[in-house]
């Protein structure tokens, strides 16, 4: 066994284990911590892959900003995860019945999976690897000229996670003072204002 191959199932191993710790995990900083480690493993990956500039976008995006973005919320808001999990008792079954229903399909359908024989070759054909050109410069051609419309979509996709990630954790608290414009626009003058007659030594 080579050197990269043992370096391989290294960070693979490390992957798989730090994305099963993050689901796993039951304190919600130590899963931030776990799914930076899974960032770091799957950047190591994209090296051996010969795709530096999308190791290093991993690393300095995800872990340098949106890693560290989810441990500041997580610790900062001070979310109440019991009152979180309150429903998942009685959604269990369904989502049980959800899981096994897909467990059957992946299973079906890598029973009937099989290679063609060229399979190699058409790889190859279809996404050739550039030699004269930049990785930075030949990825943008492709995401930008071939796959426009699935990049977009994906961004959109993106951006309706994020909304539903505020809508979310966006919780009103009572003790929490906002101001309502609608109820200063719309006050009484004779409400706003009470006049008192202080008499001289006394207080209100």
């Amino acid at each position: 066994m080579t050197v990269a191959a043992v370096i391989f199932y290294l960070f693979a191993i490390t992957a798989v284990a730090a994305g099963l710790l993050v689901v796993l995990a039951r304190n919600p900083v130590h899963s931030v911590l776990w799914l930076i480690l899974t960032f770091f493993s799957a950047g190591g990956l994209f090296v051996l892959m010969g795709a530096e500039f999308i190791a290093l976008l991993l690393l300095i995006v995800y872990v340098g900003a949106v890693a560290v973005l989810f441990l500041f919320v997580v610790m900062m808001l001070d979310v109440d995860f019991a009152e979180l999990r309150q429903g998942i008792a009685q959604h269990m079954p369904i989502a049980l019945l959800i899981g096994v229903i897909l467990v059957m399909e992946l299973m079906l359908v890598i029973g009937v999976w099989a290679f063609a024989d060229a399979a190699p070759e058409l790889r190859a054909a279809i996404s050739p690897t550039p030699s004269e050109t930049q990785n930075t410069v030949a990825l943008g051609q492709i995401i930008y000229t071939d796959y426009i419309y699935l990049f977009q979509a994906a961004g959109l996709i993106l951006f309706v996670a994020m909304v539903g990630a505020i809508v979310l954790t966006l919780r009103h608290r009572v003790d929490v003072k906002r101001q309502n414009v609608l109820k200063q626009m719309y006050r009484d003058p004779a409400e706003a204002v009470v006049m008192k007659d202080v008499k001289p030594g006394q207080g209100l």
